[in-house]
């Protein structure tokens, strides 16, 4: 099955070298590539790509205000490329609901399991990188401290997969810790960010650290 992508980046140069690895996949499609966030949600609405690489710097529109119209209108999975510089454009990135976060230095190899991984609904949430992501997010929002409550529309079961999105853990090895099968981990995050209205597996990881789960 062929992921499809849209690439967006206003460094032509950046935007061009991404689009040469993900084309050398074989697997991977690349329907577009823009450089400014306006054009890059014109083109998800008019292209819906499974996956849309998203810069959160750009001109006319920022990455993040394109990722929250894209994640809230259900367009696309959204990929954010940063820095890393653990700025207000991540943290508001991860509110919008992006599915993962991806540093600009990657290598070709990291790149397309990127891509791959959030295209199989896990989200960027196993690699340390991502990991360290979440845990100085959730610091920052400490004083907004979770109420615990929310955990009473989940089922036991739903509460032991949400702690283990927290570890940043993938759904096989989930499946492997809590000895189910793949498909029925899936079905436990999809109804557990249904329940808790969450955008990302990204956010629940989050709202488990905040739980201290």
């Amino acid at each position: 099955m062929t992921i499809r992508v849209l690439v967006a980046e206003d460094q032509s140069a950046v935007r061009a070298g991404l689009v040469l690895i993900l084309r050398s996949a074989p697997d991977i499609e690349v329907v577009g590539e823009v450089e400014d966030g306006e054009a890059a949600v014109r083109l998800a609405r008019e292209l819906r790509p499974d996956l849309v690489l998203m810069d959160v710097q750009m001109p006319r529109l920022d990455g993040v205000s394109a990722t929250r119209q894209v994640v809230t209108e259900g367009l696309a999975d959204v990929l954010v490329l940063t820095t890393f510089d653990l700025d207000e454009y991540v943290f508001g990135a991860l509110r919008a609901g992006a599915a993962g976060f991806l540093l600009k230095h990657t290598d070709a190899h990291d790149l397309l399991e990127a891509v791959r991984t959030v295209a199989r609904g896990e989200g960027m949430i196993a690699p340390a990188v991502t990991r360290r992501l979440i845990a100085e997010f959730a610091g920052a929002a400490r004083a907004r401290t979770a109420d615990p409550a929310v955990l009473d529309a989940l089922t036991r079961r739903e509460r032991e997969v949400l702690a283990c999105l927290g570890e940043g853990l993938s759904n096989a090895e989930i499946a492997g810790r809590l000895s189910m099968a793949e498909a029925t981990v899936k079905t436990h995050v999809s109804r557990l960010l249904g329940k808790l209205e969450l955008r990302s597996r990204v956010q629940a990881a989050v709202l488990a650290q905040e739980l201290r789960l």
